[in-house]
């Protein structure tokens, strides 16, 4: 018993003398476990690259196994030589040099394990361009066959490869504190120590080895991508009335983008400043009297899902051919033609205030041209033009008028674009595609066109006086508020706008598409409806709205009348009974079935023409996304610490022999 505590003892001392020999002189107390964590790990702010399945494979990023990534963060240089596994910060003049290089040297390619990213203020100028997408978007969808065009130019592709390691797009704050850590392991080449990027970017599709969407759809290890498009008549459409319908003239915008990095889709010029335009026309013309004794009806529709397959626009046509709930009211054989707002945020660039105008057909298209002409001519400013596209481009660029005329090609349409043969964003589907990338006054600019042209359009060629379209005015206030709201944080959608008509789930921004959560549906769970979407129901619906005749209704219960809706309900739970035609329609592809709670993939209906070339996009899911760094020893120091630790305990069961056999022999003197 006396020699067991005495071996306690000893160790004790031991033990205690080798801590204070290895310990700091600055000590540290922790109350709880994760005080111990956030002593030992930083979390890095940052957005990732996610992975994207479709039928023939994958897309994007992830980590190459089951396993978290931990690798030494070390600066891109473009003569590095890397000897071990490493996380490699890079900046974005230098990103498309390091997927060049990890294209072509393979000894290279096998050391990186992780790609951290830069970011920062006013990187646009520093650069020439810069598109993940192809320099043909979606050029399979095109109703021509010119794929090999270059509509965008700074086209690299790398948005649609696969890559078996995490890439993350660091915050402002985190850039800096990388630069910093890279920097310090730089200076360390010989010290002990080395800080680490650990990188928690696991994919249950890697996971379970289901590899394409259609495997992971049956396992149930992905969602398909998708969410909720938005339609809405002015004045709004009476189902039941016994008046004959009139010719409609339909407008659309888009409302998702794309970027290799899932939750930094801004697009702010392709696709959102479209989408403000549109906003910015229903909210002008909704001012003006006597929509209703026109004699064309006008429609606004507001597609998602159009950066991955036309979505939106695709299911919309399947939809009104099923002659469903979500588009009662409307008649494709009744839609005259079709205007597309593009992308109108660069148009006055360079001293060069022009639009152009992309049209289907030079015949059936006309009409539209000259509408859009006459508006121009009504502002009396020399300053803005509006040109038809060039003869020599092969025909529509990418756009959702590209489905309507898939659908057919008699289809009268024009796509209103702030480029002719080129797009003029040089960051199309990129992150840098933010707000700094265009200018309001080209917006309203393009929506003074637009909603004049419309007032003429639906009057049916009817001599129509200056003094009626001067009484058409965009709402600049409401364009640069629009702005500040769906394409900056501060203060996103915190604004006071958007928070008058929902409470959002975020206050970032991001137009990615999403997934479809549920059953999709016309009248859908709004838990289960995007921020974006929910914004432009309720705008519409009360932009387009006549009062409703029993004001004392309770909203939404009580909004039972004919075409009655209940608007603004998230804000207050109350809401405001008007009486409009604005719907959500399900937006995913037209190669989906959902059905007992699962999706199927259906095979190739030979009706619908674009379904063929539908690679059916889904998103892989995952169980937590995370990126940390911390500091860890050499291994070679490790050793030496267990070899030291061999030592200790050695010496220490030497020193009780010694010791026992010392105490024992005095105790017999004694």
């Amino acid at each position: 018993m006396n020699d067991s505590k005495l071996f306690v003892f000893l160790i004790c001392v031991l033990a205690k003398f080798f801590l204070s020999f290895s310990a700091s002189d600055q000590v540290n107390s922790f109350e709880s476990v994760p005080d111990l964590e956030k002593s030992m790990y930083m979390a890095i702010d940052g957005y990732p690259c996610v992975r994207l399945l479709n039928l023939s494979g994958e897309i994007g990023c992830s980590n190459a196994g089951r396993a978290n990534i931990v690798a030494p963060v070390t600066r891109f240089k473009t003569e590095n030589k890397l000897a071990e596994p490493s996380a490699l910060l890079v900046s974005m003049a230098q990103f498309e040099d390091l997927f060049a290089r990890l294209s072509i040297d393979a000894d290279f390619s096998r050391h990186v394990v992780g790609v951290l990213v830069e970011s920062g203020s006013q990187l646009q100028n520093g650069l020439k361009g810069f598109s993940p997408d192809k320099k043909f978007p979606q050029a399979e969808f095109a109703p021509y066959q010119s794929g090999k065009f270059e509509w965008n130019p700074n086209g690299s592709e790398l948005m649609w490869k696969a890559y078996n390691f995490p890439v993350f797009l660091l915050s402002n704050s985190s850039t800096l504190a990388l630069q910093e850590i890279a920097l310090r392991n730089e200076k360390r080449k010989k010290s002990s120590t080395v800080d680490v990027a650990d990188f928690d970017l696991v994919m249950q599709t890697t996971k379970s080895g289901t590899r394409d969407s259609e495997s992971c759809l049956r396992e149930q290890t992905c969602l398909p991508l998708g969410g909720y498009s938005v339609w809405s008549a002015l004045p709004p459409i009476i189902v039941s009335s016994s008046k004959k319908a009139k010719p409609m003239i339909l407008t659309v915008a888009s409302m998702d983008a794309a970027s290799l990095f899932r939750d930094v889709s801004i697009g702010a010029d392709s696709p959102i400043s479209g989408l403000i335009s549109l906003l910015a026309v229903v909210d002008a013309l909704s001012r003006v009297d006597g929509l209703g004794d026109l004699d064309k009806q006008l429609v606004f529709a507001v597609f998602t899902g159009e950066a991955w397959g036309y979505l939106g626009s695709r299911r919309f046509l399947l939809e009104l051919d099923q002659h469903s709930d979500a588009v009662s009211g409307l008649d494709l054989a009744l839609i005259e033609t079709v205007l597309e707002i593009g992308s109108v945020g660069k148009g006055f660039t360079q001293d060069d205030n022009t639009f152009f105008a992309h049209s289907t057909t030079e015949s059936a298209t006309n009409g539209t041209l000259s509408a859009l002409k006459d508006a121009l001519g009504s502002l009396k400013t020399q300053s803005i033009k509006i040109s038809r596209a060039s003869k020599s481009n092969p025909g529509l660029p990418p756009s959702s008028l590209m489905s309507f005329l898939k659908k057919n090609p008699e289809t009268s349409g024009v796509v209103l674009e702030d480029f002719d043969a080129a797009f003029t964003n040089k960051f199309y589907h990129s992150h840098l595609d933010d707000l700094s990338n265009i200018n309001s006054s080209a917006i309203v600019a393009a929506a003074s066109i637009v909603a004049r042209s419309l007032y003429i359009l639906a009057s049916d060629k009817k001599e129509i006086k200056n003094s009626v379209l001067n009484t058409i005015n965009i709402n600049a206030s409401l364009v640069e508020e629009l702005l500040a709201c769906l394409l900056s944080c501060e203060p996103g959608y915190t604004c006071e706008l958007v928070n008058r008509y929902i409470a959002p789930s975020t206050s970032c921004p991001s137009h990615y598409v999403g997934v479809v959560v549920g059953e999709p549906s016309s009248l859908p769970y709004l838990g289960n409806v995007g921020d974006v979407s929910r914004f432009v129901w309720n705008f519409l619906a009360d932009k387009t709205a006549i009062p409703s005749k029993n004001m004392s209704s309770t909203c939404p219960k009580g909004c039972s009348g004919n075409g009655e809706m209940c608007v603004k309900a998230e804000t207050d739970g109350k809401g405001v009974c008007v009486i409009s035609t604005t719907r959500y329609v399900p937006a995913y592809s037209t190669r989906l079935k959902y059905e007992s709670e699962t999706w199927e993939v259906l095979p190739h209906n030979s009706s619908d023409t674009m379904g063929e070339a539908d690679p059916v996009w889904t998103e892989s899911n995952w169980d937590t996304i995370r990126l940390r760094v911390y500091t860890v020893q050499d291994t070679r120091f490790d050793l030496l610490v267990l070899l030291l630790g061999i030592t200790v305990t050695v010496m220490s069961y030497i020193i009780i022999v010694i010791s026992k056999a010392f105490i024992t022999k005095a105790l017999k003197r004694d």
